[in-house]
């Protein structure tokens, strides 16, 4: 039943959920195409600085890595001050990391991305944001999640484009520049209308027995959560390759760069519209269900890569693939609150997001390794989908363990 506030009888969510998530969704879609200036800009700034491209991809690598790491503290953060500051902080940094970045330097390039852009900046915004939409939902969180966790693909759709134009016409420095004025012009507004998350409608049934649901896996609640963050680094690893190196891979074989900058739309186009299914399948089979799913997609997304060399064959895995691998963190994080209690989020959430993120940070630098050592990418994309092999033998295991509990012996623990 429905009050006039918008409110269901015993559920925290209403109206004003939607609007928060709304408002996060419209944050996350700015921010996070600060990393798309470098992986667009691969080889030019590498030109421009005259070395190698596995540093510059090491630069957008490190942007995932500090997102991760800053999740963590800006989590704790944001527990004491609220979520307001902290994503307007997120804006200030990630600007004056995309500053320093254009300076033309490798250092300052190093810098700007690891510790502005990413530990300051994004790690302000990404995790501490998905914590905050996940209680204001407890009926569509996984909807929820994967809606907000959408303003990766919506910047991608958006952003690389306009940066391959902007850099041709104007040079990748003033590109940086021209988007770190967008960041603080936007974002600023917009977090002003960061209102507080309700309080639980209902003591949670984690209050007596807080890893009651955890133990129906019987495995120690830490342990669950240390198998979760293994797996989320192992998917993450073939997860950072073709975003961050399909602009480069298609100039390698003769394609021009805006053909590399369309495919890499398509892909994260794809995953947006693609994403919410995921969240209505994990609303109705579960965190851990959704990510064996998704995981499969993408392992046999990322082998297609390793085979496929001309335009319309890497459109259709770009597709494929992008359809594929949308909905594997937003089921993580689901996963998370549906094994551990709600005041155990603010640092269970982001410490995996951080193992994930250090996935995608070593698997972009990884790619641009294997790149200078063979000449090609397909080494590197066969790489990927053996780590995307371990990451379901381990989700396998979890979900196994799930599947042995007796419905007794789970409804035991609700």
């Amino acid at each position: 039943m429905k009050s006039q506030a918008g409110y269901v009888r015993g559920s925290v969510e209403s109206r004003s959920s939607w609007v928060a998530a709304g408002i996060t969704l419209a944050i996350l879609s700015v921010s996070y195409g600060a990393p798309l200036v470098v992986v667009v800009g691969l080889k030019p700034i590498a030109g421009s600085l005259g070395t190698d491209r596995s540093l510059v991809a090491l630069a957008g690598s490190l942007i995932w890595l500090g997102t991760g790491l800053g999740g963590i503290f800006m989590g704790w953060i944001a527990e004491r001050v609220g979520m307001r500051p902290i994503a307007i902080l997120g804006a200030a940094m990630t600007a004056l990391g995309l500053a320093l970045s254009a300076v033309g330097q490798s250092w300052a390039l190093i810098v700007g991305s690891a510790v502005l852009i990413g530990l300051l900046g994004n790690g302000a915004h990404f995790p501490p944001l998905v914590t905050y939409v996940s209680r204001w939902f407890d009926r569509r969180r996984g909807t929820a999640v994967a809606l907000i966790s959408s303003g990766q693909y919506i910047a991608g759709t958006v952003w690389p484009t306009l940066f391959e134009r902007g850099i041709a016409a104007f040079g990748w420095q003033a590109t940086m520049l021209g988007f770190a004025a967008v960041v603080v012009s936007v974002i600023v507004p917009l977090a002003v209308f960061l209102r507080p998350p309700p309080p639980p409608f209902r003591a949670e049934a984690f209050a007596v027995h807080p890893h009651r649901h955890a133990r129906t896996l019987r495995l120690q609640p830490n342990l669950i959560q240390a198998l979760l963050c293994a797996a989320a680094f192992l998917c993450c690893v073939p997860m950072a390759m073709p975003a961050g190196h399909l602009v480069a891979l298609c100039s390698d074989i003769g394609l021009p760069a805006a053909s590399g900058a369309a495919m890499l739309s398509v892909l994260l186009g794809c995953a947006f519209v693609s994403r919410m299914f995921w969240g209505w399948l994990t609303d109705r089979i579960g965190g851990l269900g959704t990510v064996l799913a998704g995981s499969a997609c993408q392992a046999l997304a990322i082998a297609a890569f390793a085979v496929t060399q001309d335009e319309a064959g890497l459109f259709a895995v770009s597709a494929l693939y992008g359809m594929g691998f949308s909905g594997i963190i937003p089921a993580y994080v689901v996963a998370i609150r549906e094994l551990f209690p709600s005041t155990e989020a603010s640092w269970r959430v982001p410490t995996l997001l951080f193992t994930g993120m250090s996935g995608m940070a070593f698997g972009g630098w990884f790619a641009g390794a294997l790149y200078d050592y063979f000449g090609f990418y397909a080494p590197a994309f066969a790489a990927g989908a053996l780590f995307n092999l371990a990451n379901l033998s381990v989700i396998g295991f979890l979900v196994v363990r799930r599947a042995q509990q007796s419905p007794a012996a789970v409804s035991a623990t609700l």
